[in-house]
Formats: C-alpha cells, sequence, structure tokens
C-alpha cells in the first residue's frame, strides 16, 4: 500500500508541475490554423487513416473516401504523422500560420506484410518494429477475419513460437504454449497491464471476442522481462481498438463443427457488433463492441459425453478518450463478459444430475483508466490504474456428486507510474530513459457450498478450498542508445512479492527477485538486422490457472496442489536473430531466424499421487531437483508482390527437457511437440474478392493417459501421438450499398480434411486430459457482415 501511495502522490506532482516541464498551457488557444488534404496510396483513396500531430495528442482521421481536415492547430513547423493499416508510416513537415489553411497529400507506400508496423510492447513506448531491439510480432485483425477466428484463442496459432492447446474433454480448459513452455509461463497483458488474472486465464482465451481487438503484440523470450513474474517464455498483449472515425459494422455467422461421416455436427453462432463516434474537434472519443456466441456440446466418438462444451458468451465494452490538452490525454477502457460453458453429459439435466459435468459460469469486470502527458520535446508521463474482478460459478462433478458446486471471487489490480526521458548524452550517446514503479496484487477465495443431503437427512457446511492474497511492488529502469548502425537497450526491474495462504496455517511466501535484461540490435545493412538478447525471468509459487480447473470422470478427480516447500522458478534466457526485409519492385519479403535457449532453475514439475478412497488424486507441483533447458529455432518468412496477393508462415524447431527423468521415466516436456507451424494465403484478384487459405501443422508429442483402457488406470501410460495439419480454406464477396456501406458475404471450411484426433477416451471413467491435436474437427460456417468497413 504504501508503494501505491507513492505512486499517485508522484503522479500528482508530475501533473502539479506540468507548467515547468511543457512548453505549453493546458488550454491551447484558438489559432484558426487548419490543415486540409487527402491520404493516397497510387490511385487509390485510403479510408480512415490516422494523422496525428507529432509531440501533441492532437489527432483526427481520414473519412471513407480518403480526405480529412483539422482545425485549431499549433502555429509553426509542424511534423505530420500519417499512418494506415497495410502502409508504411508516413512522416513530413509543414508550417501552419494563425488564421490560414493548408494543403497537405499524403503518399503512402504498401507495407502489406507488417515490416514497419509500430509497436507498443518492445519498451513500453510507440516504435517502430525495425527499429526495436527485440522482435516484436503482431497478429493484425486482417488475419482473425481470413481464419474465421471468432475468439482470441484460435488466432495465437499464427504467429511464431506459438501454439493453442485443448486440456480438457470436458470443459475445454485450454492454454496457449510459446516456446514449448505451458501457459502460465507467458503474461497476458491487456494494453500492457498485467490484470488478466490466474482465475481468468483458466478459460479466458476463448472468453475474448476477436473483435475486441485491434492486434495483439508477442514478444517471446527474455525481451519481455520488463513485464514481471510469469514472462518467461514471453508475453502476449492485447491492444484493444481505438477510436479514430466514425465507424461501425455487423456482422452474424453461423457455423456447423464436426461435419464427417461418423459426427453429428453442432452449430456455433455468433453476433458481433462494432462502432466509433468521434466529436468535431476530435477532442472526445467513444468506441464500443458487442459479442454474443451460442455454441451446442460437440459429441466426436459418440458416448455420449462431449469432446467440445458448450458455451453462451455475452461481452460488452468501450474505450472512451479525452484530450485535456494539446499534449495530454485520459483514456477509460471497461469491458464485461457473462459466459457459461458445460461439458459432461445429459445437458438437460440439472448439473448435479448428470453422470459427469464440468461447468462454469464467469462474470468479468475490468477496467482501466490511463493518463498519457507529453513533456519537454518527446518526453512522456503515463499514470495508470487497472482492475479486474472475476466471480465464478462453477461445478466439477461425477455420479450426481452433490457437493461439487464451488464459488469462487478474484480481485486482481495494476497501477503504476512511467516515464520515458529522451537525453542529448548519456555516458557515450543520446540515450531514451524509460523509469517506473508497479503495484500488482490479487486476492482470491474459492469455496464449496454447503448443501442439504435429504438421504442422509443431514445439512453440509461450506468448505473454504482457497483464500490467497498476493501483492507485488516492482520499480523498472531501463535505457536505449543509439550509435550509428548500433542500438542496445540494458535494462533492470525488482520485484518484492508477498503470498498470504490462509488454508495452509496461513502460510506467507515472501521473495526479493532482481531481473535484469540486455538486447543489441546491429544493422548489417538497412534491410538486415542482427539482434541478440539475455534476460533472467522468474515465477512465484502462487495458485495458478490449472490449479483451478478440475479434472473429472466417474473413476477419479484430479486436484491440482503446491508442496509446502515449494520455491520460486527462475529462468535465464538468451536469443539471438537475424531479420532480412526488403522491398524490391513490387515485390515485399520478410525472412527471420531467430534461436532461442532458455535454462530452468527449480523448475516446477508434478507428482501424481493415487486415488484415495474417493477416486481423489493430488497432482503435487514441486520443484525438480535440476533445471531444464528449452531450446530452439523460429523461421518466419512472408512475402507480398502487391496488396493482392500475401503469404505470412511460420516455422518452429525445439526441444523441451528436464535435466533428470521424472513421470514415467521421461525427460521430455510432455504435450510438447518438436516441431510446428504455420502457413496463411490471401488473395484478391479483385477489390471486391477475397480468397484465404490457412494451415496448422503439429508434429508428435507424448501425451500422459490415466483411463479405464488400462490394467493399471493409477499408473498411467505415456502414449506419443501422430502429427496433424489443420487446413481451412475462406471465401468472401464485398456488395458496395452506398458510397461509405459495404455487406460483406462470406463462407469456408477449417479443418478441411478432418485432421482431429481419433482415440478420445470414451464412457463415464474416461480420462479426460487425454485430448491433444487440432482444436476444432472439420467445420463448416458462413457469414454476412455490413458496415463503412
Amino acid at each position: 500500500m504504501r508503494l501505491i501511495s507513492v505512486i499517485i502522490l508522484s503522479a500528482l506532482f508530475i501533473c502539479a508541475s506540468n507548467s515547468v516541464y511543457s512548453d505549453e498551457p493546458l488550454k491551447r488557444p484558438k489559432t484558426d490554423a487548419m490543415l486540409f488534404g487527402h491520404v493516397t496510396s497510387g490511385e487509390e483513396h485510403i479510408p480512415f487513416a490516422t494523422i496525428v500531430i507529432e509531440g501533441t495528442t492532437i489527432a483526427s482521421a481520414a473519412d471513407a473516401t480518403g480526405h480529412f481536415k483539422m482545425a485549431n492547430l499549433p502555429e509553426g513547423k509542424q511534423t505530420i504523422v500519417v499512418s494506415a493499416v497495410g502502409y508504411k508510416t508516413l512522416k513530413e513537415e509543414v508550417m501552419l500560420e494563425a488564421n490560414k489553411s493548408t494543403t497537405f497529400f499524403a503518399e503512402l507506400e504498401p507495407d502489406n506484410i507488417g515490416i514497419e508496423q509500430v509497436v507498443v510492447s518492445a519498451d513500453r513506448n510507440e516504435k517502430n518494429r525495425k527499429e526495436t531491439p527485440t522482435i516484436v510480432n503482431s497478429i493484425n485483425p486482417k488475419l482473425f477475419q481470413r481464419t474465421q477466428n471468432v475468439t482470441l484463442s484460435e488466432g495465437l496459432n499464427f504467429s511464431p513460437g506459438l501454439r493453442m492447446e485443448n486440456n480438457c474433454q470436458n470443459c475445454g480448459f485450454s492454454q496457449v504454449r510459446m516456446n514449448g513452455l505451458e501457459g502460465p509461463y507467458s503474461q497476458i497483458l491487456i494494453n500492457s497491464r498485467p490484470i488478466f488474472s490466474g482465475l481468468a486465464g483458466v478459460y479466458g482465451l476463448e472468453l475474448i471476442p476477436s473483435n475486441m481487438i485491434e492486434r495483439v503484440e508477442v514478444i517471446r523470450g527474455g525481451g519481455s522481462s520488463m513485464y514481471g513474474s510469469n514472462a518467461i517464455a514471453g508475453t502476449i498483449n492485447l491492444i484493444t481498438k481505438d477510436p479514430i472515425t466514425n465507424r461501425f459494422s455487423a456482422g452474424v455467422s453461423q457455423s456447423f463443427t464436426g461435419v464427417a461421416n461418423n459426427y453429428e455436427a453442432s452449430d456455433d453462432y455468433n453476433i458481433k457488433l462494432n462502432g466509433s463516434l468521434i466529436s468535431d474537434d476530435f477532442k472526445t472519443g467513444l468506441s464500443i463492441f458487442g459479442f454474443h456466441r451460442k455454441r451446442d456440446p460437440f459429441d466426436a466418438n459418440d458416448d455420449g459425453f462431449s469432446e467440445l462444451s458448450s458455451i453462451e458468451n455475452v461481452t460488452l465494452g468501450a474505450r472512451i478518450f479525452q484530450r485535456v490538452s494539446s499534449r495530454g490525454k485520459i483514456t477509460f477502457d471497461y469491458f464485461h463478459i457473462n459466459e457459461f460453458r458445460r461439458g459432461g453429459n445429459k445437458f438437460d439435466m440439472p448439473l448435479h444430475e448428470a453422470d459427469i459435468a464440468e461447468s462454469v459460469e464467469h462474470k468479468i469486470n475490468s477496467g482501466a483508466l490511463n493518463f498519457d502527458l507529453l513533456l519537454r520535446e518527446h518526453d512522456k508521463f503515463s499514470a495508470f490504474l487497472s482492475a479486474q474482478g472475476v466471480n465464478r460459478d462453477s461445478y466439477y462433478g461425477a455420479e450426481q456428486d452433490p457437493s461439487a458446486y464451488g464459488l469462487t471471487d478474484d480481485l486482481t489490480y495494476s497501477t503504476g507510474i512511467q516515464y520515458i526521458r529522451h537525453l542529448h548524452n548519456l555516458v557515450f550517446s543520446e540515450a531514451a530513459i524509460t523509469a517506473g514503479l508497479e503495484a500488482n496484487g490479487s486476492v482470491l477465495t474459492d469455496e464449496k457450498p454447503g448443501y442439504y443431503d435429504p438421504e442422509e437427512n443431514l445439512q453440509h457446511s461450506s468448505t473454504l478450498v482457497a483464500d490467497q492474497k498476493m501483492e507485488t511492488q516492482a520499480g523498472f529502469l531501463q535505457s536505449e542508445w543509439e550509435i550509428d548502425k548500433v542500438v542496445v537497450s540494458a535494462g533492470v526491474r525488482f520485484d518484492h512479492y508477498k503470498i498470504e495462504d490462509q488454508t495452509r496455517d496461513s502460510q506467507s511466501i515472501t521473495g526479493d527477485v532482481l531481473s535484469p535484461r540486455i538486447n543489441f540490435m546491429y544493422n548489417i545493412f538497412d534491410n538486415f538486422q542482427f539482434r541478440a538478447g539475455y534476460a533472467r525471468g522468474f515465477r512465484a509459487p502462487q495458485i495458478f490457472d490449472e490449479d483451478l480447473h478440475i479434472e473429472t470422470s466417474g473413476s477419479r478427480q484430479v486436484l491440482h496442489r503446491n508442496a509446502n516447500d515449494l520455491k520460486q522458478e527462475s529462468s535465464n534466457s538468451f536469443t539471438a536473430s537475424l531479420d532480412f526485409s526488403n522491398f524490391n519492385g513490387g515485390w515485399q519479403y520478410q525472412l527471420l531466424v531467430e534461436g532461442f535457449y532458455t535454462h530452468l532453475n527449480n523448475p516446477f514439475a508434478n507428482e501424481y499421487g493415487t486415488p484415495d478412497e474417493n477416486g481423489v488424486v493430488i497432482y503435487t507441483r514441486v520443484n525438480a531437483e535440476k533445471g531444464a533447458k528449452v531450446q530452439g529455432v523460429n523461421l518466419e518468412f512472408n512475402a507480398s508482390p502487391s496488396n493482392w496477393f500475401q503469404l505470412q508462415s511460420g516455422f518452429t524447431f525445439q526441444k523441451s527437457r528436464y535435466e533428470e527423468p521424472q513421470e514415467f521415466n521421461e525427460t521430455r516436456f510432455f504435450r510438447t511437440p518438436d516441431t510446428y507451424g504455420y502457413i496463411s494465403l490471401n488473395y484478391s484478384p479483385a477489390p471486391y474478392f477475397n480468397a484465404a487459405i490457412t494451415g496448422n501443422y503439429t508434429g508428435p508429442m507424448l501425451i500422459p493417459y490415466f483411463g479405464p483402457q488400462l490394467e493399471n488406470p493409477e499408473e498411467g501410460k505415456l502414449n506419443k501421438s501422430g502429427s496433424f495439419f489443420d487446413a481451412g480454406i475462406k471465401l468472401s464477396y464485398d456488395i458496395k450499398i452506398t458510397e461509405n456501406v459495404i455487406v460483406q458475404l462470406n463462407s469456408g471450411i477449417k479443418n478441411i480434411t478432418n485432421s482431429y484426433q481419433n482415440d478420445f477416451d470414451s464412457g463415464i471413467n474416461r480420462d479426460p486430459a487425454y485430448i491433444y491435436g487440432p482444436l476444432n474437427p472439420r467445420t463448416f460456417y458462413f457469414g454476412v457482415k455490413i458496415g463503412n468497413m
């Protein structure tokens, strides 16, 4: 709490000192200096391009015809920055005079594969991707549309080193693996803030609708250590949609999951709404989004038990900004998710009357307040407060168990300040310093409510399962130097964490962690960069997502626990890469080769217990006596001859190994293939027609099995899966209704060859965790979308 007070007081001090550090007062006098123009590329006008006065918060956007106007601008020589998705950012100086109009025509060059895209995740500040010493990959809305991704989860398969997987037949608990490491090793951020809690993360990647997201930025490996705990594998930063102009879109789609000879297909229906409004003076903006999804359960092997759960999701959200001066801006974000999912059987019966039922209902409220103030010529101060509340009603039970209901409440918060200072000389050259303070925390309670047993005529009282509180205070300092062809970024982060568990004799764990990082980039040529980096990371021994998910069958119920002497896990990560990109005639292409190596100290591993008389099995998380190594190579190749054709692809070769045998006397990580990759082809022979072909490859992997097909299910068996290639195609056709409004018709197939697991466990005693391979079987879909797109 003391650090929170320091953060708030610092923010107030900086704001009060604005007149000292800023060259402009908060209220900008009217100048009647105006800027008119249009944005084009070749002979085509670019709609909705963003126009910004550099060094201020003044911004506008082109309309649907590519034209714009801006009024009451600051006098003198100003730098105009024009950007649009799929084009290189343009910077050009113009002279603005009071009571006069200036005409400005912007001609943008295509950048169809995002070579020079602006990103924010590398050092918490906007920067051209080619100029960052850390590799940042971006997944944009176009790729979500081409792959018909309803939620965030499926889209993450289309970034190098990332792979989504389903871990439960009953309820669809999923996670993303980055560079071979499990989901909890990756930090999920929303607008660069770590408020995506462990509880929300159990099903969170499938909770978030794709129309909520402007883009996803991915940093692999140690370059993400400045974001704190759980960023050993990397970070996934969800950037939400910003209002830039008056726009709207609405769409509806219908899918049929499991279209094959021996499947009974299930329906998956969704509606998406998006809109934004901007005031005439561009000082106030509002964007809103809505999402509704209803998916029926899917049974792949006709045993009466689902392999994909039923889902009903309603999500609403908004982002509002207010420019408080030419150099100050306040932004507020909010979204609410209400989702109910259920897996098992007897879906028309109450939960406790089914043979197996795994069900959760989430009510998530998330909000964030951010204040940005530009100081001096290039400096920037930011203060933020984010919070997320999760209320979860759950049922994980079998054999009509009335005691399997659960209630979980979780509050996560993050607050802090950040200051970016540009110095003309620091030690040996010009430098940019980024410093900040953060306070993060969470409070979680999980209990089983009491119930009345009519057979025993007995009232059972409620049981407290978890009561955990975690607080982290952190400070970070980073400096970046640019000397001729070399860019060096060095930083350090200090975290002090405290974890209190009231369910374990008031157990308290504290730790102090110093996480250094250094990244280096050498521009061999203008279009050829070498990068290398090192970073330390850590993972605190708290409750993570898999602890709050229960695998249930008629014969066993799996619970996850931390060992009493569990210590924090730490890592040393090294990366090196060669990144070549070029514009040759009409062609653009990029080739990235990236090597990664991570050594885990005191790595977390599971000890599998044996079922007790009630069939309860405890998986205990312990520290392996020796470490573990994760190493490999990520390849990425992107190419485009023009805006009518784009190729994006990536492939990973890797090894994840413990340094001593673990369960089943095996050193290899389970559920981790040594090879996986993706490809995406987009073809637009005409402005109104588009064809997209996509594919995901998953190599063989080891899968533990504890099911009734074994002679001794308690001992389990380690199976090796085959490989999969999940290919899809989507066709879309645009119909122009008015000058600004378009109706789009689309249709396609996912997993055309039905490359899908064919040995699912069956029956009430099945092992629900024995699931692997592509997320969905063959699926047909069609949709309609309307808007000024």
